[in-house]
Parts: structure tokens; C-alpha cells; sequence
């Protein structure tokens, strides 16, 4: 705390201290205001101005610090001015004083606040900016909620000064009349209590409601002009209950959903089911990640004790291995399935013709049209290929057209430029290179996995290095050529052009939300590099959902399959109950070696944001379990609020880090902080200790030091 927010705190205690000491409540009171009201008004006469602004100085200075009494202030305005000059005094200086204490409360506690409950308070500061102004000015209407401690809790938030002092000035005016008014009528009032009666506490509640009632009546405005131009093509009767577009992970999970509920569901997929995971991402390359760990190990067998050994092997198979293991899990994700479950199942290309409806066309040929009183898009992300002059010439593959690509190959590629820093690229890059391959990994950004910290990205990029990848950073692609029959990629570096000889080229620079072909742009859904989408994962039309990575903000399975749940379950029931997507603890991983997994806050972001936090590390080259698997490297990387055991974030890049981090990610979630890891039995020996333990540093560097100073003491003298 400066010295600025300390003297600022120190006139604050002062003057509600003095208000205190002095006992300056006995003037607040209806015996001493009704007993005092003729010399009162003898006053006034003699000096109205002075008066009027000395009534105004002490409103402004009573509300600003919170003191109690303000309603006895305020019945003094009715009986000293009259009803229109007391309102207007009391509605600018109550209004005044209370924007006063929300400055003090920001200018003093918000830091502090922020940095204890950070995560937490951008939640409600993200619903106090989209809606803060209805819920400030319903609460000014209710005079059963104390106005100061709204001023107080208010000054907390990210709310605008100038929207909390007009939302008060208008929102007080109500209750502000009542009381002056009853100050008008000073001598026949007996009680405080008898200003508010039932009748008139109800009017209020109803007042303070009306705001969250006009809202609801402008947003059902709002539904009926976004389906105005559709109102003859709503049909009277619906085919089915829900109809899902994709079956990748969100499409799977919502007719699942819809199909244990009882609801009528027809789930379309043009191309695989189990969508991009299955059948390109998730699935293959973690298969082809443990090939190429084993191929590793063989390499290095004298770090168990064996030999080393040059792995023999035809490339072909591996890549057979890796559809062998597509297809052992395809029957999870398969029609007959989903059928058993009862969902329908159509293969065939859908497209939305009005807000209701959905054309098939399908595989088989022919067409089919289904209505539905609700429709949840969930059509995935295709991978991204930047516009390289020559690409197309030159021939590339990405990480969903390789795996048929290189299944036909029957030796592994040469020379390999892998395109792209992030996970994907940095996960084929290494494995490829563990195989055999001569990989260039090319990264236009100054480091690899820029959204991790710098020292796991500089990490990752010395384990790369180590199993052979030539790691290119800082280098911008330009161009392909063909020279003499060779392909070159020309990129550009620190002024220069250099070219990179290849055999084969991966782009791995990102995926892009499936956002066309099917209807949307007819419907005039807003997409921006996702489909845009509310918190309830609405789009436009409130009964159109999209989950997954055509929804955005993560391009995770994993977040697609949470996703779904609240779009089926909104689409179905959404009409009694509406939930909101709940995006705060959401882990990832990139399964290199060693993985790099995470969940919540890292220091990078923390800093970004202006989040103070407490760093606590357990290397895991100290961990038993990881000392016998010849895996001792890595750490666990703890962010807390300074003093406090509460888990913000986590990052930890180690062996098996994605499955370690579920603990974590458990925690989180339930609010569990480092002294209930660190009290939970872990089995030895585990890298799952490395959990504890990391709760164990945490612990010693908060260990109260006078205390175990006095405990020594007490010791000795039992020693006598």
C-alpha cells in the first residue's frame, strides 16, 4: 500500500472515528430532529445559502463515509427546504458522497482485492460491464439494501465512475422523494419504520424489478425482429427435438446427450465420424508419438542399462499401426452405436435453410429436409495454409490429409520441413525426427509455444534440438521454388533469404473454424474467425448453438466435448433454464518429451494482466520415481495469490505432466487449495508426488518462522 492510499485511509478512520469519539450520531435521531426543527428553520431563514450549502457539505461527507444516520439527514432536507429544493440537494449530494466512497473503496482496497481474487473478480467484472448498470440501478430502487456497503462492494469492480454516479443519481431519485417528502410531513411522523410501509416496501421491490423485467421484454423484442423474416417459414410441427451438425467431439457429445434424455435427435456427418481427433489429430499423432518414443529408447538403451540399438523398421508399418489404432477406437465414435443409443445418424452434407430447417444432402445421394425446434452446429476446424507463393506447386500435407498421404510411402520422409512453432508442429517435428528424419522446423515468432512461458518454450526447444530437429525461429516462410527438380522454401531472416531443402512439407500453423457451405452466411449469422456466440452458446437465433472449435475460444476435444453439454442441454431446456459455458479451469498439454501441460494462469499471463502472484517450484529432477525412470527433469510450476495457498495456475513439463495435471485441474475446480494437496496421502514411489511435494514448497516458504523460534525454545528448555 503507497503512502498516498495510507493517508487517504488515515482520513477516512479519522473522520469516522471523530464521528464516533464526539458521538455525533445523538444529532441523528427523530426526537433530536423534530425537537430542533424550529431553530432549525430559524436559521434557514436568516441564511438560506449557507445554510443549503452546509446541509450539502455534511450530506456529501456523511455518504462518502459511509456514517449511519443518512435517512435522518435526508428527512432534515424535507423539513428545512421543502419537497423540490430538499430533493434536489439530497439526490446531487447523496449521489456525490456515494461516488466518493466507491473512489475510496477502489483507490484503497481494489489492488489488494484484485490480487487475492483475481480469476474470480474478472468473472463478475466481465458480467458487471455487460450488464452492471441494470443490476446497480435495480439495487438503488430497493432501499431494504444498505447504499453503503453497494458503494463500497461497487468500488471493487471495474465499473466506470461516471455509470456509477449517474445509475445512482437516477436510480435513488424514487426512494429519495419518499423520505423527503416525509420530511415535509416531519411533525406527524412517529418512527423511521413508519416512512416505509408494507404496501410501499412491496411498490419498491417491484420498482427495483421492473429493470430486469424490461429486459427480458426487450430481448423477447429483440428474438421476434431476428425472426421476423422467417415468420412463415417456422413450421407448426418439428421433426425432431435437436439436430446436430458434426460428429467430432461436440457433435457426439450433444446427440448423446439429446439421445439419453429421450429427445428425438438426427446427428449429420459428412465425411468421418469422430470427426478431426479420430481421425486426424488426437488419435494418429499420439500414436505415432509412442513409435517414435520407442524408436528412441532403443537409441539410447544404455540409459537403462542395455544396449543401444538402432531401430530397424518399415515406415509403412508404422503408419499401418497408426490406423490400426483409428480403427480399434472408431467403434466408440461409430453409426451403429450411436444408433444402439438412439440417435439417427445421416451421412451427408447439411446446410440450414431457415432457422428451423436443414437440407441434407446425402452421401448416398438424394436429399432430405428435417426441421427441428432447436439445431447445435458443431463442424470443427480444418487446418490453415498460409498463401505461400508456390506452395501448391511444390506439394505440402497438413496434419489432416498426411496420414492417407504418408500411409502409401514406404520409407519415411528424407528431409522434412515442419512449418509451424505451436503444439502440432512441435509434436510431429519431434517425432519425426526421433524416427529418422532430417526435420526443420520453421517458426516465424521469436520462440516455439509463445503462449507457454519462456523458459518452457526454451525447454521444449532444447529437446527438440537434442533428438535432432533443427529449430528455426525468428524465421519468416516466403516462398517455395523447384530448383534443378529439388524443393526449396525460401524464408527470410534478420534481413537475409536462406532456402531450406525438403522432401516433404508439413503446414502446422493452425486451424481454422469450418465457417462456410452450410448455410450460415443465407441466415446471416455473424462469424468472425469463429462463429460468433453468447455465454449461453447461442448464435444470432437463440435456438441455433454452436460447440467446439467452430465456437471457439480453445481448439481442444476436450473443450469441445464440455461445450456440448451446455449447448444440448440449453437447445433441449433452454426455454425453463439457461447455462452459461464455464470456461475457468481449462487445461491443455503438448505431448512432447518431456510434455508440457498447464491449466489456469502462467506468469506470462499473469503479468499481462496485472495479477499479483506467488511463484512456487519443485523441480522433478529431485523426484524418486523419476530418478529410477531415467525421466529426472522438468518441474512443477505453482501460481498462488501472495500469501494464500489458492491455486491460480499451473504449469508442469515433465514425464507423464497431462496426466499429473488433473489433479491440479481437480483442485481448481473445487476451490481446493496446496494444504489439501499436501495433506492427501500420494502413493510412493509416483511422479504424482511431484504434486505434493510441489505443495510441500509452498508450505516451508510460509512456514511461521517466530513461532518454530519459540518452538526451538520450548524444546531446549524440555531438554532441561
Amino acid at each position: 500500500m503507497n503512502i498516498r492510499k495510507v493517508l487517504l485511509l488515515v482520513v477516512v478512520v479519522l473522520g469516522i472515528a471523530a464521528f464516533f469519539v464526539f458521538d455525533l450520531g445523538r444529532y441523528l435521531s427523530l426526537d433530536y430532529l423534530k425537537q430542533s426543527q424550529a431553530a432549525f428553520a430559524e436559521v434557514q431563514a436568516r441564511a438560506p445559502l449557507q445554510v443549503a450549502l452546509a446541509y450539502f457539505a455534511i450530506y456529501v461527507a456523511a455518504t462518502a463515509l459511509s456514517l449511519p444516520g443518512a435517512a435522518i439527514i435526508t428527512l432534515a432536507g424535507g423539513a428545512l427546504f421543502g419537497l423540490l429544493w430538499g430533493t434536489v440537494l439530497v439526490s446531487f449530494a447523496s449521489s456525490i458522497g456515494a461516488t466518493l466512497a466507491f473512489l475510496v473503496s477502489r483507490f484503497v482496497l481494489r489492488g489488494s482485492v484484485e490480487s487475492r481474487f483475481g480469476p474470480r473478480l474478472a468473472e463478475i467484472n466481465r458480467g458487471i460491464e455487460k450488464d452492471g448498470a441494470f443490476y446497480l440501478f435495480t439495487l438503488r430502487l430497493i432501499p431494504v439494501v444498505p447504499f453503503f456497503v453497494i458503494n463500497l462492494v461497487m468500488g471493487l469492480t471495474a465499473m466506470k465512475a461516471r455509470t456509477f454516479y449517474w445509475v445512482s443519481q437516477v436510480g435513488m431519485l424514487a426512494g429519495t422523494i419518499v423520505y423527503v417528502n416525509a420530511g415535509t410531513q416531519l411533525a406527524r411522523l412517529e418512527s423511521l419504520q413508519g416512512i416505509l410501509s408494507p404496501a410501499l416496501l412491496g411498490s419498491f421491490v417491484l420498482l427495483g424489478l421492473f429493470p430486469l423485467i424490461a429486459r427480458r421484454i426487450v430481448e423477447a423484442v429483440r428474438k421476434r425482429q431476428v425472426y421476423a423474416r422467417w415468420k412463415h417459414a417456422r413450421p407448426a410441427r418439428f421433426d425432431r427435438n435437436l439436430i446436430v451438425i458434426g460428429a467430432g467431439a461436440g457433435g457426439l457429445v450433444s446427440a448423446y446427450i439429446a439421445a439419453t434424455v429421450k429427445a428425438k435427435v438426427t446427428l449429420v456427418e459428412a465425411h468421418k465420424m469422430g470427426g478431426d481427433c479420430l481421425n486426424y489429430g488426437c488419435v494418429p499423432s499420439k500414436a505415432l508419438i509412442k513409435s517414435a518414443a520407442l524408436a528412441h529408447q532403443m537409441r539410447h538403451g544404455t540409459t537403462y542399462g542395455l544396449s543401444d540399438t538402432t531401430p530397424a523398421f518399415s515406415f509403412k508399418a508404422v503408419m499401418q499401426r497408426i490406423h490400426d489404432v483409428i480403427r480399434a477406437i472408431e467403434p466408440h465414435d461409430s453409426i451403429e452405436r450411436y444408433t444402439g443409443l438412439g440417435v439417427e445418424v445421416l451421412q451427408g452434407h447439411a446446410k440450414l435453410t431457415s432457422p428451423w430447417t436443414v437440407e441434407i444432402a446425402l452421401n448416398g445421394g438424394g436429399t432430405q429436409t428435417l426441421s427441428a425446434r432447436s439445431i447445435v452446429i458443431a463442424a470443427g476446424a480444418r487446418p490453415f495454409v498460409p498463401p505461400l507463393p508456390g506452395l501448391e506447386d511444390s506439394g505440402y500435407v497438413t496434419s489432416d490429409t498426411m496420414w492417407e498421404t504418408f500411409a502409401e510411402r514406404d520409407e519415411l520422409p528424407r528431409r522434412l520441413v515442419v512449418l509451424g512453432g505451436g503444439p502440432i508442429g512441435c509434436e510431429l517435428a519431434q517425432a519425426f525426427a526421433r524416427l529418422g528424419s532430417q526435420v526443420t522446423q520453421v517458426e516465424m515468432a521469436p520462440r516455439i509455444m509463445l503462449r507457454e512461458d519462456e523458459e518452457v518454450s526454451e525447454l521444449a526447444r532444447l529437446a527438440l534440438q537434442a533428438d535432432g530437429v533443427d529449430v528455426r525461429t525468428g524465421h519468416k516462410a516466403l516462398r517455395c521454388e523447384r530448383v534443378d527438380g529439388e524443393k526449396l522454401l525460401v524464408v527470410e531472416h534478420g534481413g537475409a533469404e536462406q532456402r531450406i531443402a525438403f522432401d516433404e512439407l508439413i503446414c502446422a500453423v493452425g486451424r481454422s473454424a469450418r465457417l462456410s457451405g452450410y448455410g450460415l452466411e443465407e441466415l446471416g449469422i455473424p462469424t468472425g474467425k469463429t462463429i460468433e456466440t453468447n455465454e449461453y452458446l447461442q448464435t444470432l437465433y437463440p435456438n441455433i448453438y454452436a460447440a467446439g472449435d467452430v465456437a471457439g475460444p480453445y481448439q481442444f476435444t476436450h473443450v469441445a466435448a464440455h461445450q456440448a453439454w451446455y449447448a444440448a442441454v440449453n437447445a433441449l431446456f433452454g426455454d425453463f433454464r439457461l447455462f452459461k459455458a464455464d470456461y475457468r479451469v481449462i487445461p491443455w498439454a503438448t505431448f512432447i518429451d518431456p510434455e508440457v501441460a498447464r491449466v489456469g494462469l502462467n506468469e506470462q499471463e499473469a503479468k499481462e494482466r496485472g495479477i499479483a502472484v506467488e511463484v512456487t517450484r519443485y523441480g522433478i529432477d529431485d523426484l524418486d520415481r523419476a530418478i529410477a525412470d531415467s525421466e529426472a527433469r522438468g518441474f512443477v510450476k505453482v501460481l498462488t495469490p501472495p500469501g494464500k495457498d489458492t491455486i491460480l495456475g499451473v504449469t508442469i513439463v515433465g514425464s507423464h505432466a497431462a496426466d499429473l495435471l488433473a489433479e491440479y485441474v481437480l483442485a481448481m475446480k473445487h476451490g481446493l487449495g496446496l494444504n489439501k494437496m499436501l495433506g492427501t496421502i500420494h502413493t510412493y514411489p509416483t511422479l504424482a508426488e511431484a504434486n505434493k511435494y510441489a505443495a510441500g514448497e509452498w508450505k516451508r516458504a510460509h512456514a511461521p518462522q517466530k513461532l518454530l523460534a519459540w518452538l526451538g525454545r520450548f524444546h531446549d528448555w524440555r531438554r532441561g
